[in-house]
């Protein structure tokens, strides 16, 4: 997969890919993220990529010529995504539908007051948003987009299958995890977790999830139509009535 990022600081950028999964996925080919500087077609000798706005306001506007050159220039892969307030949402849903897209796909880093609206207009395929709250740039919210997008390429995790086993996955947040020691400050891991039975296991981990979803994040359950049959019976196994405020444990 090839993603292509469009900013002012690109030295920012590439700092934080070449490190952890990313940087690894990138060196060994499975990744092929390219970084391009907006002022690099920029055309006066300050390398002016902003200007004020008409009608008057606060702040800067980055103009369209230099963003209209450096994308015409680097011929990325498309869809190319403006990073701003107004875009789509990012959620796990959205991440895997970036993460099938072939070649690839292209962010623009927004910066200033925000960009010309003819940029939105006639260059970029759409708009992208990682919340609902205001950001100096685009930067952190195209680091956020990769690295999502990048967990979800073969390979570039170390174990395929926790990708899939993660948060939001299919709906609901991910069950406790815990590793050695066994007890930490009187605090015991789940005996289930230490029984060796993985049928066991698995059907407590299912309730975990439930439950932190149904406590923590309702607006989640009730996006993916609440609980089944099958879901409901796991709860009454493990004694929820809905009543408890924390996980409950075997």
């Amino acid at each position: 997969m090839r993603v292509d990022i469009f900013t002012l600081f690109p030295d920012l950028v590439r700092g934080y890919l070449s490190g952890s999964l990313i940087g690894r996925a990138s060196a060994s080919g499975r990744l092929d993220i390219r970084v391009h500087d907006l002022r690099s077609a920029a055309t006066d000798p300050r390398r002016s990529v902003d200007d004020a706005p008409f009608g008057g306001g606060p702040g800067m506007v980055l103009a369209p010529g230099p963003v209209f050159g450096a994308v015409e220039a680097a011929d990325p892969p498309r869809p190319l995504y403006l990073l701003g307030p107004g875009g789509r949402r990012l959620d796990q849903a959205l991440v895997r539908e970036l993460a099938g897209l072939r070649p690839g796909f292209s962010l623009l880093c927004g910066r200033y007051e925000g960009v010309d609206q003819r940029v939105a207009d006639h260059l970029v395929d759409g708009e992208l948003s990682i919340g609902d709250y205001v950001l100096a740039g685009g930067e952190l919210a195209a680091l956020v987009v990769v690295e999502a997008v990048a967990r979800l390429e073969p390979g570039v995790m170390g174990n395929e299958a926790s990708a899939w086993d993660e948060s939001f996955a299919d709906g609901l947040l991910e069950y406790p995890q815990y590793t050695r020691p066994g007890d930490f400050r009187g605090w015991a891991v789940p005996e289930v977790l230490r029984s060796g039975d993985h049928g066991r296991i698995r059907r407590w981990r299912r309730a975990q999830a439930l439950i932190r979803t149904l406590e923590r994040r309702p607006d989640l359950m009730r996006a993916r139509g609440g609980l089944s049959p099958d879901e409901v019976q796991i709860l009454e196994e493990h004694g929820y009535s809905g009543e408890a405020h924390s996980p409950l444990q075997e």
